[in-house]
């Protein structure tokens, strides 16, 4: 096995990213404000999740 495929996100990021490098410039900056708006909703709301599940705070 390499590490290619051991690293290879699950979610499709990877197929993301290539489509978006394919775009003209403008598009690009657009698709990639997106999906860094998309990842920061989904770290944030899975932040919350940790801190209500931790020790100590039921």
């Amino acid at each position: 096995m390499s590490d290619e495929t051991t690293d290879a996100p699950t979610d499709g990021l990877w197929s993301r990213l290539r489509l978006i490098e394919g775009q003209p410039l403008a598009a690009r900056a657009d698709a990639y404000s997106g999906l860094h708006d998309e990842l920061s909703r989904r770290l944030e709301s899975g932040a919350r999740l940790d801190q209500r599940d931790a020790p100590g705070t039921r």
